[in-house]
């Protein structure tokens, strides 16, 4: 009867994933302003669609039938479950992979998420997920040009790299140079990345809230509301230009002891739109590249204390803080301006790529956190935490963000 039962249930998504498939082809055909390229990806929702679903029953069938009359708690269990997290994290490594676009952002996101997800999906994804991503070929990158510029890429500029330095999920970085003989980066979304990015939200989405009736304890309708308030951001890379500026006014305005030490790179406007981002060139050390580092002549705890110092700033003071610093998106460079600490060692300058995603805390969040750890760092004894003076708190606000770098 469990199986039989089981079997109704991969039917049954089998048959919704069908019945969105073909409402949601035909809407999009009629409702699009290119109706070729919607066409075309209407022949690739649908079998992306079943594969999700497809592969979601399996992972479902997999979990129920493999443990079904397995007490809980046994050694037996607990192995089986071991097991059945393995290939099930496999099997949405594979439709990741297979799907691209934000499937690959949703892979990379499970890869940060130890404290909530099986540590088999974790070390699957995260061992996989950041080192392969899409790459669009020239062909489509001259396709989005045409579309967002008139022309193709040899055209807009005086030198264009056809073969990409960096690729992500959701777009991938050329070096060129301007008319004028500017290095710049010029970031590129995928080719009709909008589009499917809309459709696969969807299609996780209903998957997701599916699976969640049919089961209610597997409930992740948390990421899918992150993935619906984040993904339409990322995909206009306006927004990112602009959360560049804003950051950099920040720091001018709030933070002028730091300013100096930390930038990001300067948007070319008139060659930049929602799916294109021209910048300034950076060159520069990851941070997490000791070694380069130090060859440059900078102490590696100098930027560790300007990392810990710029993101206190942002969280503290500003209330607009980067929500994407991986080691790829901070780089490091000698200050321009020369200055040395003591015994020629040079200072550092942080540079932040990738302004795509920010979140913006009130006062009220930031003075909250800023109370948690003025209890963790004072150890506070009491069971629970008394109120907490706010001119107290905004002295320790200040005590977090204190600087060392002076002008």
């Amino acid at each position: 009867m469990a199986t039989r039962s089981l079997w109704r249930t991969r039917a049954k998504l089998a048959v919704a994933a069908t019945a969105l498939c073909t409402g949601g082809a035909a809407a999009t055909v009629a409702t699009s302003d290119d109706p070729a390229a919607a066409l075309k990806l209407c022949t690739a929702v649908p079998l992306r669609l079943l594969r999700d679903s497809a592969t979601a029953a399996s992972i479902v069938f997999d979990y129920q039938y493999s443990l079904w009359g397995l007490p809980e708690g046994s050694n037996e269990r607990a192995k089986i479950k071991h097991e059945v997290h393995l290939r099930s994290a496999r099997k949405l490594q594979e439709l990741c992979f297979r799907n691209g676009g934000i499937y690959i952002k949703l892979g990379q996101h499970i890869g940060q998420l130890e404290y909530l997800v099986p540590q088999e999906y974790v070390l699957t994804m995260r061992e996989s997920m950041l080192n392969k991503c899409p790459v669009s070929s020239y062909d489509q990158v001259c396709e989005v040009f045409k579309k967002e510029l008139g022309e193709t890429p040899d055209k807009v500029f005086d030198e264009f790299d056809p073969k990409p330095i960096a690729s992500a999920s959701l777009a991938q970085v050329h070096i060129a140079r301007t008319h004028d003989g500017q290095k710049v980066a010029v970031k590129v979304q995928h080719a009709h990345m909008t589009d499917t990015a809309a459709a696969d939200q969807a299609t996780v989405e209903f998957l997701v809230n599916t699976l969640h009736r049919l089961f209610p304890s597997f409930d992740y309708r948390w990421l899918v509301a992150e993935i619906r308030e984040s993904l339409p951001k990322e995909l206009d890379f306006l927004i990112e230009a602009k959360n560049s500026v804003k950051c950099l006014e920040n720091f001018r305005k709030l933070s002028p002891h730091i300013a100096d030490y930390v930038y990001a790179p300067e948007v070319h406007w008139s060659l930049s739109t929602s799916k294109l981002l021209t910048m300034e060139f950076m060159d520069g050390a990851y941070v997490n590249d000791v070694i380069t580092i130090q060859k440059l002549g900078i102490q590696p705890s100098d930027v560790a204390r300007l990392v810990s110092q710029t993101f206190a700033e942002m969280m503290f003071k500003h209330g607009f803080v980067h929500c994407d610093p991986h080691a790829a998106n901070l780089l490091v460079r000698p200050l321009p301006s020369g200055k040395r600490r003591i015994f020629g060692k040079k200072k550092p300058q942080l540079i932040l790529l990738d302004h795509g995603l920010y979140k913006e805390l009130d006062f009220s969040t930031r003075f909250s956190y800023a109370s948690l750890w003025t209890y963790l760092c004072w150890k506070c004894n009491t069971p629970y935490p008394r109120p907490f003076p706010e001119s107290s708190t905004r002295h320790y606000l200040a005590y977090l963000t204190n600087s060392e770098h002076k002008n």
